[in-house]
């Protein structure tokens, strides 16, 4: 038949248990799974959240001050600069495998010795960053040792399946971000969870389901979700007392890979450490957005639209008076000044200056 073409592929969702506080020990696990999923053919490998050196779960198990006392400082070490030997090492596995990874990190600035962010790395199949998305909002116990980031990395990435996008955990459930990816033509979304390993957190894994499957019927886009393991490594490094040990939920994870219709076509696995396959046929989502296309015919912008402030604030911004100004406003002041002082210049170059001045205004307004 004549027409376009739309991708086939096969995708994955690795649900695996970190190796807490170790970032070496992480890489060297991600690295062994990303080139796994490759040989069974995956093209597009999304991880849980944090992955890289684990999710701070030791939060839940102690008082603040004790828990901070106790693991933030290897936390902080093991934590991942992008780029760094860390990200290479990931990077050639990508290029092994011949896929597009999605993986969680806590994510620290080259040359901080501050604030950390929880972020998803995105590589492509050359192993080259394609991208760091920061979550937004730490949640919960996250606040203590996670910062706030701006709105400057919510977006997606153009792939030869569809445009690539992902959030974080709790991201998940804000409708204005998944809005921003939906807008941008996200057609596939990673979704990136910690384990949930107390009762505290137990109802974590119950909305990851109701999360996905919405985010995926109301854009009609693929999700490849990825949650982490508590398990016997993670509570040999974290639960020191028999009280935290005692805290311990096992087995809440789920990992899954949803249509646009809403509906899993690989998994959902819970529990156990293992890998979801599903092969995805993008020419579905033209049936499933004739229902519903909230980014086209289904949205009403003249009554309801989102406004993405996309700047990237600096702590610091150096003025040199020698500079050019930086608004446009400046820049028209400075045109007119000159247009100005050459009009009482009689030379033809002086004219011909001033033509082309006044036409850069004309542009500029």
């Amino acid at each position: 038949m004549s027409g376009d073409s739309y991708p086939k592929f096969k995708a994955a969702a690795v649900q695996a248990e970190p190796i807490a506080l170790d970032r070496d020990a992480c890489v060297d696990k991600a690295c062994s799974l990303i080139e796994e999923a490759g040989r069974n053919g995956a093209k597009i490998i999304a991880f849980p959240e944090g992955f890289i050196p684990g999710h701070p779960n030791w939060l839940y198990f102690y008082p603040p001050g004790e828990a901070m006392k106790t693991f933030y400082r290897e936390f902080f070490k093991n934590s991942v600069e992008v780029p760094s030997p860390a990200t290479e090492k990931l990077g050639r596995s990508a290029r092994e495998a011949g896929a597009y990874v999605a993986i969680g990190i806590n994510e620290r600035t080259p040359g901080s010795m501050g604030s950390l962010y929880n972020s998803i790395l995105f590589l492509d199949p050359d192993g080259q960053i394609l991208g760091v998305h920061r979550k937004l909002v730490p949640t919960t116990t996250e606040r203590l040792v996670l910062s706030s980031s701006d709105g400057s990395t919510i977006r997606t990435y153009r792939t030869p399946y569809g445009e690539l996008g992902g959030l974080l955990c709790g991201e998940n459930t804000n409708s204005l971000a998944r809005f921003a990816l939906l807008a941008q033509g996200e057609k596939i979304h990673t979704a990136h969870w910690p384990s949930f390993p107390t009762d505290y957190n137990k109802n974590g894994a119950a909305g990851v389901d109701v999360r996905i499957r919405f985010h995926a019927y109301e854009g009609k886009v693929f999700v490849i979700s990825a949650a982490a393991v508590f398990g016997e490594e993670s509570i040999k490094r974290l639960c020191h007392s028999e009280a935290a040990r005692r805290m311990v939920i096992r087995g809440n994870s789920v990992s899954g890979i949803v249509n646009p219709y809403g509906q899993y076509i690989g998994g959902p696995l819970t529990g156990d450490e293992g890998i979801v396959y599903a092969d995805i046929d993008i020419e579905t989502m033209i049936d499933a957005k004739t229902l519903h296309d909230v980014t086209g015919h289904y949205g009403r912008f003249d009554v309801l639209s989102l406004r993405y402030n996309r700047s990237n604030p600096k702590p610091i911004v150096f003025e040199d008076a020698t500079a050019m100004p930086a608004s446009s406003e400046d820049v028209a002041a400075l045109i007119r000044s000159s247009i100005a002082a050459l009009e009482a210049e009689p030379s033809a170059s002086a004219q011909e200056q001033t033509a082309r001045l006044r036409q850069a205004l004309e542009k500029m307004s």
